[in-house]
């Protein structure tokens, strides 16, 4: 993969590069790369994330699988009463509305039931999986640390749905990201640019 030269290396940070075979594009965001990975004549591209990018032009990458665009992460908080669990709730809205989080995300105050052992009550907080890192720096930097067994990953979002737990209250979380997705159609026609910003 041969990349173009880039002058402002660092703020490509947490976006992303196409490999698209006979070229590359740099500068995608997650949403942009959805639309790419849905066309057909792109399927076999090779997608990297910028996890961190020096003043000199050096990037620091990770490979990113086609699946994981298309896969629900989480994370679960696991209470023993309904009112901390519902304090924890509120407490994640209000900071979502002053505090975007990275990614559109929803939010769920679940009772698992009586069988479900002594922590009854679950906050589930589900977004796209390439969001995980980026999740729980938002979650750090708020301050968030609630629930007496925290738990995440892509298999427990998983068994949340085969839990079919009952829902007590839900939430839309929106987020905030700092560069704005564009169009389908202003990413299928810009594929052949070489830096996407």
């Amino acid at each position: 993969m041969k990349l173009p030269k880039i002058d402002d290396a660092p703020r490509y940070q947490g976006l992303y590069i196409f490999d698209f075979g006979p070229w590359c594009a740099v500068g995608y965001t997650a949403e942009e790369l959805a639309v790419l990975l849905e066309q057909e004549a792109y399927r076999a591209g090779k997608v990297y994330r910028i996890h961190r990018a020096t003043p000199d032009g050096c990037f620091e990458l990770r490979g990113v699988s086609r699946a994981r665009f298309q896969l629900e992460s989480g994370m679960f908080f696991s209470f023993r009463e309904l009112d901390a669990a519902r304090a924890d709730f509120q407490q994640l809205q209000q900071a979502a509305a002053s505090t975007p989080p990275p990614c559109r995300a929803f939010l769920h105050l679940a009772d698992r039931g009586e069988s479900s052992g002594a922590c009854r009550y679950c906050l589930a907080l589900i977004f796209p999986a390439e969001f995980e890192d980026d999740m729980g720096r938002w979650l750090t930097a708020i301050g968030y640390d609630g629930g007496e067994l925290a738990e995440g990953g892509i298999s427990h979002v998983t068994d949340y749905y085969q839990e079919q737990n009952a829902i007590v209250e839900r939430a839309q979380l929106w987020g905030g990201s700092a560069i704005p997705s564009r169009s389908p159609q202003q990413v299928l026609a810009s594929v052949r640019q070489a830096l996407q910003r």
